[in-house]
């Protein structure tokens, strides 16, 4: 393996070299951890963010292997213009981390149609746009594709349905991707973590509180606990909630593993979860799951 030498002052460290990887939605939480800690490993990182202030803000924080990158998954010339810059700098990726994602929170009878494709341009569109970019990129290594999903991905929870829908797409995109780029020894794998400490909280229920204000006082009268329950949170996520470097770890085993496991399951409430939707009854679920969140008529 190849090995890169840096030298700072006095000192001399010698770093190897494992390639390039590209991560997407990097300007904070899952993606910024991952960022990070794939260029301390070795990679040469690719930071995909939206907005110059964010791409300033790694630059400054980085020891020099990690270059953002302005890339908006749900535009297409914003990916090619992302695509030109990494092939003119690096012949292959050796990782394409779909990480960027939003949450649209809300009943699905008073959400608009507009703020579910909104949901799934981001999360399953947008991930697919990215990833068909950059497969014959992929094949030379080869290299390996992880996707950021969600225990979501596995169980819907009330009032997250449009979430975890993108989710659920995003595991069998996920498993059509494994399957077809087997001959080129592509591995596809899928992250499934439970709550993080990320500002997803925060924007998820900015959004959610901004849907509100347009549902009708129909909607409202009828789902009473919907809005005090978001402002209850004040987006601050649950005590449960585990650091993002925890995903970045298992991201970056995805990436470096002899034989990577097609799903990774993080944290303590996102196994409890996996387990809740394997072994139980479907009503029995649903009787759970509408008891804790309070919307049981």
């Amino acid at each position: 393996m190849a090995e890169s030498t840096q030298t700072s002052g006095a000192s001399c460290t010698t770093m190897p070299d494992l390639g390039s990887v590209l991560i997407t939605g990097a300007s904070t939480g899952i993606g910024k951890a991952s960022a990070f800690l794939l260029e301390r490993k070795g990679y040469r990182v690719f930071a995909g963010v939206r907005r110059d202030i964010d791409a300033k803000t790694l630059r400054q924080e980085s020891s020099g292997r990690l270059t953002p990158v302005i890339l908006d998954v749900t535009d297409r010339a914003s990916i090619e213009q992302a695509r030109d810059l990494i092939v003119e700098a690096t012949d292959s990726l050796a990782g394409l981390v779909n990480n960027a994602g939003i949450v649209v929170a809300g009943p699905l009878e008073a959400l608009s149609l507009e703020e579910v494709r909104h949901q799934f341009e981001v999360n399953v569109f947008g991930a697919l746009a990215v990833t068909q970019a950059f497969i014959p990129h992929l094949r030379p290594g080869p290299g390996r594709i992880v996707n950021v999903s969600s225990i979501n991905g596995r169980i819907v929870t009330p009032f997250a349905a449009p979430y975890g829908a993108s989710k659920f797409a995003l595991e069998a995109l996920s498993d059509g991707l494994r399957l077809e780029l087997r001959p080129w020894g592509i591995s596809v794998s899928v992250i499934q973590p439970g709550a993080i400490e990320t500002a997803i909280w925060l924007t998820s229920t900015e959004r959610a509180l901004n849907n509100a204000k347009r549902f009708s006082p129909e909607m409202l009268e009828l789902y009473p606990g919907v809005i005090s329950a978001i402002e209850r949170r004040g987006g601050q996520p649950p005590k449960r909630a585990i650091p993002p470097e925890r995903v970045a770890e298992a991201i970056h085993r995805a990436l470096t593993a002899r034989r990577p496991r097609t799903r990774y399951i993080v944290g303590n409430d996102a196994r409890i979860a996996a387990v809740f939707s394997a072994l139980l009854p479907d009503r029995l679920k649903d009787y759970i799951l509408t008891r804790r969140r309070g919307n049981k008529r």
